[in-house]
């Protein structure tokens, strides 16, 4: 996606900050799960319908290093013992945003963190 375009689903994301996590949830109202919240955010920003679910989200757009990462561009993790189990959207400057799990807010971690930086499963970007 052009840079415009990552920034404004960047900004879309940041709307979302301190909502809670819901499984499933794809809304301010009900909530956010991981998926939940690009699907979110790509929709509002690109009218991108994109698909609703980690892995196949893990299967969309171009993979990228991670040294070329964008705002807007998809990051991935291994949470759950299985490979893109889990995806937040970059926002610049090693970080990124996503709604954790139960009892969490939708909230930036730092990817160069250890707990992040060890489950690390690749980046996309997508391709309008």
């Amino acid at each position: 996606i052009s840079a415009h375009l990552g920034h404004e689903v960047v900004l879309q994301a940041m709307g979302a900050m301190g909502v809670r996590y819901a499984p499933g949830g794809g809304s301010p109202e009900s909530g956010f799960d991981c998926s939940g919240l690009v699907s979110y955010a790509y929709l509002r920003a690109t009218q991108l319908a994109l698909p609703r679910t980690t892995f196949a989200l893990s299967r969309t757009g171009l993979r990228i290093d991670p040294g070329d990462l964008q705002p807007g561009d998809l990051v991935f993790y291994n949470t759950q013992h299985r490979a893109y189990s889990h995806v937040g959207i970059y926002i610049g400057k090693q970080r990124f945003i996503h709604a954790p799990s139960f009892g969490g807010v939708v909230r930036i971690e730092d990817m160069g963190g250890g707990y992040w930086r060890n489950r690390f499963d690749g980046a996309r970007r997508m391709a309008l």
